[in-house]
């Protein structure tokens, strides 16, 4: 008790001293003001404040922030268009300047986060309404540059930066979808309509294509075929008066009658058309008369032959 009697002042400054220490969390910075102006920016990790004189006014988050944003935009051609996005911000960097403007802006984080979400919608609202609704689908890329291009100034000068901003969802009225529903369908079948028809004519030209040429082949076929078959008669011709010559020959040497030969060809004939004839009828003078008149024809022709070959 002595002892508190006398060095009551060294707990009384030990208690001050250890009240002004302070610890500031990774991705914060606070801000330091005395007497209500600001002071100094104190950066993370344990920290040191004149007691009861300084106060911390505000700690400010560096790390990234998200919002979601749902609002409406009305087209040129008058509609109406919903948008589902997703707003990625956060402190422009941790210079002293710019935590001056981050904590002293706005009163709140409140009314920070209802400028930035006001200052993108109305962005958009003005971007879209430049548009016909046929555009918006295919121009969430102009939207964003479009937003960052007409806010990055303005977030500049309250201390932050624009990240990111991602439009997750586009719709228009129902009666509006159901429209477009329509045109693209419409639009599917004549693409299909168009590729049918592209598809039966490249299938009709290559059949007349590949007709033409079994045809030319075919022709081409025949005509050698014909030309193939008059050979064999030309030479099927040659070797029977070839043969002809040769027996008539042998049977005058041998003083024998050459009109047997012929009618040794006559009987063979009529032989061979009992044996190998499949139902055709063939009408044939098969009398005596007939026959002697046959072998003058024959003779007949004999005589001229050799009278070509003197």
């Amino acid at each position: 008790m002595e002892f508190l009697s006398h060095f009551w002042w060294l707990l009384l400054l030990g208690f001050i001293g250890f009240s002004g220490l302070l610890t500031v969390n990774q991705g914060t910075i606070a801000v330091i003001v005395m007497f209500g102006k600001y002071k100094r920016i104190l950066l993370p990790g344990l920290r040191f404040k004149i007691p009861v004189i300084e106060q911390i006014y505000k700690r400010i988050s560096i790390q990234n922030r998200s919002v979601e944003l749902e609002f409406q935009a009305v087209t040129i051609d008058q509609a109406n268009v919903y948008f589902k996005s997703m707003l990625l911000y956060s402190v422009q960097n941790a210079d002293e300047e710019t935590v001056k403007k981050v904590a002293f802006k706005f009163i709140s984080d409140k009314d920070l986060m209802q400028a930035l979400i006001r200052t993108v919608e109305g962005s958009i609202r003005a971007f879209v309404a430049t548009k016909k609704q046929a555009e918006i689908l295919t121009a969430r890329r102009e939207i964003v540059d479009y937003v960052k291009e007409q806010i990055d100034h303005s977030l500049e000068e309250w201390g932050y930066h624009l990240q990111d901003l991602q439009i997750n969802d586009i719709t228009f009225d129902q009666a509006v979808m159901e429209s477009m529903s329509k045109v693209v369908a419409s639009n599917n079948l004549k693409a299909a309509a168009e590729n049918e028809g592209q598809a039966l004519l490249i299938t009709k030209t290559k059949s007349a294509e590949a007709e033409g040429n079994a045809i030319k082949i075919s022709a081409e076929a025949e005509k050698e075929a014909a030309r193939l078959r008059g050979q064999g008669v030309a030479l099927f011709r040659e070797e029977v008066a070839r043969g002809m010559s040769q027996a008539a020959e042998q049977m005058k040497e041998a003083n024998l009658d050459t009109n047997v030969i012929l009618f040794s060809m006559w009987t063979e004939a009529i032989k061979n058309f009992a044996e190998l004839g499949s139902g055709n009828v063939i009408f044939l003078d098969g009398s005596a008369e007939g026959m002697d008149k046959t072998m003058k024809q024959i003779i007949g022709m004999m005589k001229m032959k050799e009278k070509e070959g003197k």
